[in-house]
């Protein structure tokens, strides 16, 4: 049987994958979320593979991320993100 990952856990490797997309990707869209079902969502991640990625999750883990990672690396402006960062929304990341 699996191990479960513990909470604390999957916080560290959507924490890394976020952390990997900022350095990577040189271009970010946030956009709007709401009233958007889950197969029109991924009908547009798969119109989007290959050339850009589409990332959810939590307001406030994605707000966390983005300051540590800003303090991590010196740059400061992916500070300006965070005010963008409401509601329901994700980001999309390409090149």
């Amino acid at each position: 049987m699996a191990v479960k990952a513990t909470k604390a856990e999957k916080k560290m490797v959507y924490d890394s994958k976020l952390c990997q997309l900022l350095n990577e990707y040189p271009q970010i869209l946030i956009v709007a979320a709401d009233n958007v079902g889950s197969t029109q969502l991924q009908n547009i991640r798969k119109g989007l593979r290959g050339d850009s990625v589409v990332l959810m999750g939590k307001n406030t883990m994605m707000k966390r991320s983005v300051k540590l990672h800003a303090e991590k690396t010196g740059n400061k402006s992916f500070l300006s993100l965070i005010p963008l960062l409401q509601v329901n929304f994700s980001s999309l990341f390409f090149y």
